[in-house]
């Protein structure tokens, strides 16, 4: 098994603001894609849409300022039974967002992509946050998708 990992630095922030981006569909949909429907409740099942698809996220935890963590439960076949966890911290005047993506059965070409991607929305979450603006789909960075 493979994961994507990523650490991110939000300036001037608070984990509560940043937890909060990640646990409201206003949130979600500020920063990851404007197409996004259901329960960001434990238990609940989140559907995260893009132009060229999408897939569906069932929430196995959250702890407020902390910790969110998910479980694809629908969607590319490379994706389902992987999970996507956020651990926040505070560290002076920054929040630091600890992302995994883990899981991968093996480092296929479409995680590379899938990697790329996370980054730029991890970016969006950054911009989100602290400008207040986000870039979500389908208003993100675009990059060429493998077939």
């Amino acid at each position: 098994m493979v994961d994507i990992l990523h650490r991110v630095g939000i300036e001037n922030s608070t984990p509560e603001k940043v937890y909060d981006a990640l646990t409201t569909v206003e949130g979600l949909a500020g920063w990851w894609t404007d197409d996004v429907a259901g329960s960001p409740d434990v238990g609940g099942v989140l559907e995260f849409r893009f132009p060229p698809g999408g897939f569906d996220m069932q929430v196995l935890e959250r702890r407020p300022a902390e910790r969110v963590t998910w479980e694809v439960v629908a969607g590319p076949e490379e994706w389902v039974g992987t999970t996507v966890d956020w651990r926040l911290r505070r560290d002076g005047d920054y929040t630091i967002v600890m992302f995994q993506h883990q899981g991968w059965a093996e480092p296929v070409e479409f995680m590379h992509h899938c990697s790329t991607k996370w980054a730029t929305y991890l970016m969006s979450l950054k911009q989100l946050v602290e400008t207040g603006q986000g870039a979500p789909s389908p208003k993100d960075v675009h990059i060429a998708h493998p077939d």
